[in-house]
């Protein structure tokens, strides 16, 4: 991955330093339920017919993510991706950064095994349940890289990926998105929080970003402006990623997300132009 940064879901633990130890590993891969908006709260500024969850959007949206992720905007060449980026959360791997250590690579590997049994992988299955809360290799090396890019190979791996990206990562942003009442370019923007923070108890996950937003700003299912909301949000979150030196550098942040903010582009609608760790990109 070039240019990537420490896996930040993956060390959404760390606070000023804290041992990688201290975080349980089920505190980043857990899925959640939304946080419910008052219901009788109506709003209507935002009001749409689309979501991230329209196939052109969620497309963009992962494009997006894997700019910051993968330096790149071909996500679809990372199933195969994995190497250890030395962030004490063992292997990273895939579309979206599944980990040895956090314990959404074990659940990613078991649903492969679920739906194929005796694949490539299914024999590290032991080893991935020994190693999980830890960056420890021990059972996986010397071969699982090499099978781990095998089994990218296979169109049943990939759509577990896929599957599990969406159930744990995507799905969940979108549906707080939705209960906030924000528009496509708020959904992303939880989403690439979720992907970078988790949705852990810790300080730093993404729905204790939201709690910091909260004291200083409204969603709009509450009656607060949306654009307002979604500065209040990015607030937070360059606040979380400046207390861990991996997240130090903002710019997936502040010369990306903030730039479609800016330009009142609420929907995600191209040309889209942003810049990450240095480098430009594009959907026209």
């Amino acid at each position: 991955m070039l240019n990537r940064p420490t896996s930040g879901r993956k060390l959404a633990g760390i606070l000023l330093g804290l041992a990688v130890a201290a975080t349980p590993a089920t505190a980043f891969a857990s899925p959640y339920q939304p946080h419910a908006a008052p219901a009788a709260t109506p709003y209507q500024e935002n009001v749409r017919a689309v979501g991230l969850d329209d196939p052109a959007k969620k497309e963009i949206a992962m494009k997006i993510v894997s700019s910051a992720e993968n330096s790149s905007l071909d996500w679809k060449a990372q199933y195969k991706y994995i190497e250890d980026i030395d962030d004490g959360r063992g292997y990273t791997a895939g579309i979206i950064g599944f980990c040895s250590g956090t314990g959404d690579m074990l659940d990613l590997v078991e649903l492969y095994t679920d739906r194929k049994p005796g694949n490539v992988l299914a024999k590290y299955l032991p080893a991935l349940r020994r190693v999980n809360g830890t960056d420890s290799h021990a059972g996986l090396d010397p071969n699982y890289t090499r099978d781990w890019a095998t089994a990218a190979n296979d169109s049943a791996f990939k759509t577990a990926q896929n599957d599990e990206r969406d159930r744990v990562y995507f799905n969940p942003s979108v549906a707080q998105g939705k209960s906030d009442g924000v528009g496509v370019l708020g959904q992303f923007i939880y989403y690439d929080a979720i992907v970078m923070h988790g949705d852990g108890t810790d300080s730093t996950s993404f729905r204790n970003i939201r709690k910091r937003a909260l004291t200083k700003a409204k969603p709009p299912a509450q009656g607060g402006s949306e654009t307002t909301w979604l500065n209040a949000f990015l607030d937070a979150r360059v606040w979380v990623m400046k207390q861990e030196e991996a997240h130090s550098d903002t710019s997936r942040v502040v010369t990306a997300q903030r730039v479609f903010l800016r330009n009142g582009n609420l929907n995600l609608t191209p040309p889209l132009n942003w810049k990450v760790y240095g480098d430009s990109f594009r959907i026209g």
